[in-house]
């Protein structure tokens, strides 16, 4: 099995790379947090023409049919700039319609998802009552037991580690679809937003440390940088192990997903526990190594210190993720 990217698929990273840093990402994050999210809505516009959330789209409907390693790319990236909105919650809804067929009421969504222009969550009860961003969203599907439906409204934002990730309790709504099908579907759906968070973890973890490295070169203490010091070189390669060791994982689980191996829900649990506890180690060793100035606000470094363990425990906690590998 190749776990490395090919030409195409590299290139598709470094495109993303430049829209992204080509955009104002840290004000992006913080007018999305004040509950203002025009300047999100119109990264996530620039991300739809991209094709990013085309990657999860029937071709029939717009988009280029479900590309696992692609999608894996692309959150990769999107993880390195702290991209805000329900990321994964698009993808995954998506994937959630494309599965019921074209009888679904709501698979009309899936042109506007696909351009860009249609911002979903998706709230799964069983793994929490919350949706992500259900302010913000054009739609809020909610998975009701073996009925699918459209959320009516939204309760009062919830507190969050990381002030971007808005959290509400959807309510009401009208039923879209119901049957096994629905249960199915929202079930690959939930292995789709594991594996794009992992992917968001991964790249979020890669910032983190390269952010703390250029930071301790520059740092100097006793006359010399504190990177030069054994205790930071040892900290940041402990740091940089995890991340190598998350990736191929990553990559293993998105081939996986798109091999349709019946083993792709523990790959993809490996993926996310793994990718998970890497970024958060990454978010520890960068608050330490830059001292007080890691727990400022004002400090970008901040926002993506702040998403790390939220991400870890979103689409399956470490010890769900784990007991699900040793069940397995």
């Amino acid at each position: 099995m190749r776990f490395l990217l090919d030409a195409e698929q590299r290139e598709f990273a470094r495109s993303l790379d430049g829209l992204l840093t080509s955009r104002d990402t840290p004000a992006a994050i913080r007018s999305w947090a004040d509950g203002d999210p025009a300047p999100g809505r119109d990264l996530w516009a620039r991300l739809g023409e991209a094709g990013v959330f085309a990657l999860a789209v029937p071709e029939k409907s717009g988009g280029f049919g479900l590309m696992p390693i692609e999608l894996a790319v692309a959150f990769t990236e999107l993880g390195r700039h702290a991209a805000p909105g329900p990321l994964a919650e698009t993808v995954a809804a998506a994937a959630l319609l494309g599965r019921l067929g074209e009888d679904g009421a709501a698979t009309g969504r899936l042109p506007g998802i696909a351009a860009g222009t249609t911002l979903a969550s998706l709230c799964v009860p069983a793994l929490g009552p919350y949706a992500l961003d259900g302010d913000a969203a054009d739609v809020v599907f909610v998975v009701d037991g073996p009925a699918l439906r459209v959320a009516g409204g939204s309760g009062p934002v919830q507190p969050s580690a990381d002030p971007a990730r808005r959290l509400s309790r959807p309510s009401g709504g009208e039923v879209v679809a119901e049957g096994p099908a629905v249960a199915s579907a929202a079930a690959y759906a939930v292995e789709v937003a594991a594996l794009a968070t992992a992917a968001q973890s991964l790249g979020l973890g890669r910032a983190l440390l390269a952010r703390t490295v250029e930071y301790v070169t520059r740092r100097t203490q006793f006359g010399v940088p504190v990177g030069s010091f054994q205790a930071v070189k040892h900290r940041l390669a402990d740091t940089l192990v995890a991340l190598e060791f998350a990736e191929p994982l990553v990559h293993g689980a998105a081939l996986a997903l798109a091999a349709g191996d019946g083993d792709a829900g523990r790959e993809i649990a490996a993926a996310k526990v793994t990718a998970g506890e890497a970024a958060y180690r990454a978010a520890r060793t960068a608050l330490q190594l830059h001292g007080a100035v890691g727990y400022t606000d004002e400090l970008d470094l901040s926002l993506w210190i702040r998403k790390a363990r939220p991400l870890r425990d979103a689409w399956g906690t470490p010890a769900a993720c784990r007991a699900r590998v040793l069940a397995a």
